[in-house]
């Protein structure tokens, strides 16, 4: 979750990892911190808080090799003690991952008489480094690493020593040589323009950086060689473009992003139409908004394809005791590739011989890496944490897969996609319906079919963005124990642009209607728009294909939880407690 970033080179270290911070925000942002070597001593500066709060610090750093930090805290509160980096005698250290025996490694090094000035499971890295450290930092980091159980990448710094050490195991690491100088990070964004390619690490590797080098070990210390990856990072600019926020500026780049993503399908068509040649099991995962994207390729599976789909959390598909097997296909949606429950899920179905196909948006990720075939979510760099056009990037992925599966049954023209969403954004007004959610004491989402998965999603970025809770359910659920929390000061958002199941779910507005409840329709259909006219807040969207619909509709939902949380006053970029790449469990 967190963001790690290191520099070796002949430039000031201080501002360029304070600017690859700012880029790797996005990871966590409960503090930050930056340690660089001056002179052979290590200076460190950190604080709890925005990256943004070290900038006049990270000019005053002198030297030109160093380490940072942007942290999302997951043992220790976020305050000053517990934000990296951590310092035990000469060691210095950035950690991304979770230390699983931390408590027993804490205990016997407090037995030794080791002093702990944090709350955090980090700490017992440089204190491990620090007594193995006999001249030879790479050495003292692989002897540290091989004590450590559950995720980890690290970078450690040495007083007196121009060189970093970077450790991975089930935590990304990448690295990179520039003009002069070296770099490594946590991920590409951070990197975007500083080398041309990059070395993506494996589990176990170790690497060291220096301003003339990039060299990767083994845990025996023998030379291992990566092939290089072209950086596809490009140089961007964290310039919001006249726009407020980045939420709205990605809103608006969900057109490009899912007429890039439909025209890169046709490149791994033919592959991916073969993987589900002859398959028993096709099943559909990921986490948060990744999973409500799943559950719409479940949907176009069994009803484009006519193929008996699954979609579950990839946190349970883990252990619900069933693995795959030959004529599994395991689809796993991840925006960053990184997300530690799909990628786990991905690895233990791989081992089992099922087919594995990535919908990710990070080629050179490790999902990428584990999966028989990566199908390409070509949504470019996201910002803000709540996902919104990489979402619309995945569902016309899977859209595009299950129309090629089906064999030419069924056709639906995707090419006029992008177009609806322009027109869903340029036309809607959802000023009237955000006061309404602001006010509201809580916000439930309902649908049928495919318009279910879009509630689930709807409700989420909503709670995301503005904190108001709620919930998505299917329409037909409403009486089975929502409504009884239907009263006027709950609002209930309903979402019809199914056709064929609208009669139902205009059944559970009547009766939602008819308990006191407030009550907003977003729908395609008109005779539904007349059916609710002064009677519910009804948002008009453009009619189109029912299979198209959820990116009109996901639209609309992902800019009224937008306005809600302007309404309110929150950050819709930086939601409280999240952070965008979860790669802890």
């Amino acid at each position: 979750m967190c963001g790690i970033i290191g520099y070796a080179g002949s430039g000031n270290a201080g501002e360029i990892i304070y600017d690859g911070l700012l880029r790797l925000e996005y990871r966590g942002y409960d503090s930050a911190g930056i340690a660089v070597l001056s002179n052979g001593k290590t200076e460190i500066v950190k604080s709890a808080g925005r990256v943004e709060k070290l900038n006049t610090s990270a000019q005053l750093l002198g030297g030109n090799v160093g380490i940072g930090h942007t942290r999302w805290a997951t043992h220790g509160k976020p305050d000053d003690k517990n934000a990296h980096p951590h310092r035990s005698g000469r060691i210095t250290v950035v950690h991304n991952g979770e230390i699983e025996n931390y408590a027993e490694l804490k205990k016997q090094l407090a037995a030794s008489g080791e002093r702990f000035l944090s709350e955090t499971d980090s700490e017992v890295i440089p204190c491990l480094i620090n007594r193995f450290y006999g001249g030879n930092l790479l050495e003292a980091a692989i002897k540290c690493a091989k004590m450590l159980n559950g995720s980890y990448a690290f970078l450690a710094m040495c007083d007196g020593c121009e060189e970093i050490v970077a450790a991975k195991f089930r935590s990304p690491v990448i690295v990179g040589q520039g003009e002069n100088c070296a770099y490594c990070s946590s991920d590409e964004p951070a990197l975007a323009g500083k080398c041309p390619t990059l070395y993506i690490l494996e589990d176990g590797d170790f690497a060291v950086i220096t301003k003339s080098s990039v060299k990767i070990f083994d845990e025996n210390m023998r030379p291992v060689n990566r092939a290089p990856v072209i950086n596809s990072a490009g140089e961007q600019s964290l310039a919001l473009c006249g726009y407020p926020h980045y939420m709205i500026k990605e809103l608006w780049e969900a057109p490009a992003a899912v007429k890039n993503t439909l025209s890169a399908f046709a490149g791994v068509e033919a592959e991916a139409r073969a993987a589900f040649a002859g398959a028993d099991r096709v099943i559909f995962t990921g986490c948060g908004t990744a999973y409500h994207a799943a559950l719409l390729g479940k949907r176009y599976f069994c009803e484009l394809a006519g193929i008996p789909a699954e979609a579950e959390y990839a946190g349970e598909l883990r252990y619900n005791g069933i693995q795959g097997g030959k004529k599994t296909v395991l689809v796993a949606v991840t925006q960053s590739g990184e997300t530690a429950d799909t990628v786990e899920a991905a690895r233990l179905y791989k081992n089992s011989g099922a087919a594995v196909l990535a919908v990710t948006n990070c080629p050179h990720s490790a999902i990428a890496r584990i999966a028989t075939l990566t199908v390409p979510v070509c949504a470019g760099p996201e910002i803000c944490v709540a996902a919104t056009k990489s979402y619309s990037a995945q569902i016309a992925a899977l859209a595009a897969m299950a129309l090629s599966v089906s064999g030419g049954k069924r056709q639906i023209d995707t090419d006029c996609a992008p177009a609806l969403i322009s027109q869903t954004l340029q036309d809607i007004d959802i000023y009237a319906l955000a006061e309404m959610c602001a006010r509201a004491r809580g916000v439930y989402f309902m649908g049928r079919g495919i318009d279910y998965a879009v509630a689930l999603e709807g409700s989420l970025k909503l709670k995301e963005v503005s904190y108001i809770a709620g919930g998505g359910y299917p329409s037909g659920e409403l009486k089975h124990g929502t409504l009884a929390l239907i009263d006027g000061t709950t609002l209930s958002v309903f979402i019809i642009c199914d056709g064929e199941l609208a009669a139902k779910s205009m059944d559970a507005v009547e009766q939602t209607l008819s308990r006191g409840g407030m009550a907003a329709v977003l729908t395609t259909l008109p005779e539904v728009q007349r059916q609710f006219a002064r009677r519910a807040e009804v948002i008009s969207l453009p009619e189109c294909n029912k299979y198209l619909s959820p990116l009109v509709s996901a639209a609309a939902l992902q800019l009224l939880a937008y306005r809600v949380a302007v309404v309110l006053g929150r950050d819709p970029d930086k939601p409280r407690n999240l952070a965008k790449s979860v790669t802890v469990e």
